[in-house]
């Protein structure tokens, strides 16, 4: 627990290294005469980290929430103060707010929503769900919608997930509980959202092949391909060699 409370502690450190050079930013401009006054500014991140949630520590592995749920701090000049938006959005969402609000014509490809509402009035302006995929370290598709995450893996980067996955961020914001054994119907309504969108992309893509399909087919997700027997090893050497045997069975052509 000593060396979790250090690298709890260092994240810590980082997350205000970073807001202290912020400061040094909106002080050195308004230095220059520059003040808030006269700047949009819009703080946000590619992703978060898994800080144990799932088993993962220090990595963005997974298409969770912990993963995939960044900050978006936007102050916006003549914008309305003080708004915490609860809503959901997805990055994609930026392009389109930002040309909302500076007057510009959305580009026709374009798959996000404005939610410029929210920032200029206050007015809900989110999504009842989206979609979210990781295919670096695995190969999954989640839906996060209302207080449900569900998460459908496709290879599980060696860290023997189920197919089927549901959460209740509500109640278990460190994703410590799966219960879509629980909820069959829930996994059901967050399947059909799921293929809602698989069809809806494959539609309007420019590609006939589903990006994860072309990760699967290349052996699996980037960062865990070709390391399972290593990684077997490691697991037999270190007193878990029941995981190695259930990943052995999980994945047998890694050992053909």
């Amino acid at each position: 627990m000593d060396e979790f409370k250090s690298f709890i502690d260092g994240y810590d450190v980082g997350i205000r290294y970073m807001d202290d050079h912020i400061g040094y930013v909106l002080e050195a401009l308004e230095n220059q005469g520059v003040t808030l006054n006269d700047l949009c500014v819009i703080i946000t991140s590619d992703h978060g980290e898994n800080m144990g949630e799932l088993g993962l520590y220090a990595e963005h592995g997974t298409a969770d929430r912990a993963t995939c749920r960044i900050p978006m701090i936007i102050k916006w000049v003549g914008g309305k103060a003080g708004i915490v938006d609860d809503d959901i959005h997805g990055n994609i969402d930026l392009c389109p707010t930002i040309a909302d609000l500076l007057g510009t014509q959305k580009h026709d490809i374009w798959d996000g929503e404005s939610y410029a509402n929210v920032i200029t009035t206050g007015e809900s302006q989110g999504r009842d769900h989206i979609v979210l995929s990781q295919n670096a370290h695995v190969c999954q598709r989640s839906v996060r919608f209302g207080k449900w995450l569900y998460m459908r893996t496709y290879h599980d980067g060696y860290h023997l997930f189920p197919r089927d996955m549901l959460f209740d961020i509500e109640s278990d914001r460190y994703e410590q509980h799966d219960v879509a054994d629980e909820h069959p119907e829930v996994v059901r309504e967050a399947v059909q959202l799921y293929l809602n969108w698989h069809d809806e992309m494959m539609a309007t893509s420019s590609s006939p092949t589903d990006p994860m399909r072309t990760v699967l087919q290349e052996g699996g997700p980037f960062h865990a391909n070709g390391h399972l027997k290593r990684y077997v090893e490691r697991l037999r050497e270190t007193g878990r060699a029941d995981k190695a045997e259930l990943l052995i069975q999980k994945h047998p052509k890694e050992f053909e």
